[in-house]
């Protein structure tokens, strides 16, 4: 029983003992005010005794307070994946693929503190089903300068990673990556090569850079590389002074002046290399070049980014436009 039917119930009394011992000793005796039992007798005969029933009583809804139904998508979508930050929910959230649902990454913050998951340590460790270890946070360095670009074509990104050896290969497999500053838009080529990374392979994949940034409109003006034998090669400089392209290198023990293709690297391992050999016992070169291509379709045109100059939009929307994404998928 209710806190309202029991209310309802000491009024019901109240008018049973008032037509036994009349109104003002069942006031008194009730402890209720006999003007209040007049106001609510006017209400009886007009809809009769439910008219006692107390109003529904609700909380009032404060401006900045969400739904139940936002609340549990919110908190749904973060289980779902549990590696996402605020900033990266808000922004998949507010995509017409799952809605166009508003909410700034401090609403979502909000929500998922409400619910104990404010942290991905604790996403993972409920997903998973146990408790997490506490791990000490490490001091964090003083930030860096930001490499600017402004325009998609402006500064591209290069740099080789070390994949491994395959079986049914020669030589070791190496995945040449680039990625534009301005617009978060990535390329990625898997070559086999003796043992290091091949000039050659870095000057087709510069090549292909330049053709598809002019396809969209863009023109390719300078790249940004590290001091590898790779990209201090004749080979590459040759073909970049042909195109127009000035190489800008970093300083020597300085990676992160290239951090941009650098965090590219890593979430290719993190997203697609790492479930790519769960999956597969023996992987084959071939597999893992399908599975390159399938993510970096999923990464330049259906992926938010939250990075400080994509602002939660998706690359491919940056390069080719809205109208034209969908031609160039």
């Amino acid at each position: 029983m209710s806190k309202d039917d029991v209310l309802f119930g000491y009024r019901l009394r109240l008018f049973a003992l008032a037509g036994e011992i009349g109104v003002r000793a069942a006031c008194r005796a009730m402890a209720v005010h006999h003007s209040t039992y007049y106001r609510w007798a006017e209400k009886v005969e007009r809809w009769g005794l439910e008219a006692l029933r107390p109003r529904e009583r609700r909380r009032p809804r404060m401006p900045n307070q969400l739904g139940p139904h936002l609340e549990q998508r919110v908190v749904a979508f973060a289980l779902g994946r549990p590696g996402f930050g605020p900033k990266r929910i808000s922004a998949e959230l507010a995509r017409e693929k799952w809605g166009g649902l508003r909410i700034s990454p401090n609403g979502v913050w909000r929500v998922l503190k409400r619910h104990g998951l404010n942290t991905r340590r604790k996403r993972l460790a409920l997903v998973a089903g146990y408790a997490a270890v506490y791990e000490r946070k490490p001091e964090l360095p003083e930030p860096e300068r930001h490499v600017e670009a402004s325009r998609p074509g402006e500064l591209v990104g290069l740099d080789c990673f070390y994949v491994g050896r395959l079986s049914g290969t020669k030589g070791t497999v190496w995945q040449y990556t680039a990625i534009d500053v301005a617009a978060g838009f990535a390329w990625a080529e898997l070559h086999t090569t003796p043992r290091n990374p091949a000039a050659r392979h870095c000057a087709t994949l510069v090549n292909r850079v330049a053709r598809e940034l002019a396809a969209a409109g863009w023109r390719l003006e300078a790249v940004i590389t590290d001091n590898g034998s790779e990209f201090r090669s004749h080979e590459l400089a040759e073909r970049l002074a042909e195109l127009g392209i000035e190489q800008r290198r970093i300083r020597a023990g300085r990676p992160t002046s290239n951090g941009h293709v650098e965090r590219l690297q890593l979430t290719i391992l993190e997203e697609c290399w790492r479930p790519s050999f769960a999956r597969s016992l023996v992987p084959k070169l071939t597999a893992l070049q399908r599975d390159l291509v399938d993510y970096l379709r999923y990464y330049n045109f259906d992926r938010a980014h939250t990075g400080r100059l994509t602002k939660g939009r998706v690359p491919g929307e940056i390069v080719y436009g809205s109208n034209k994404m969908r031609v160039a998928r």
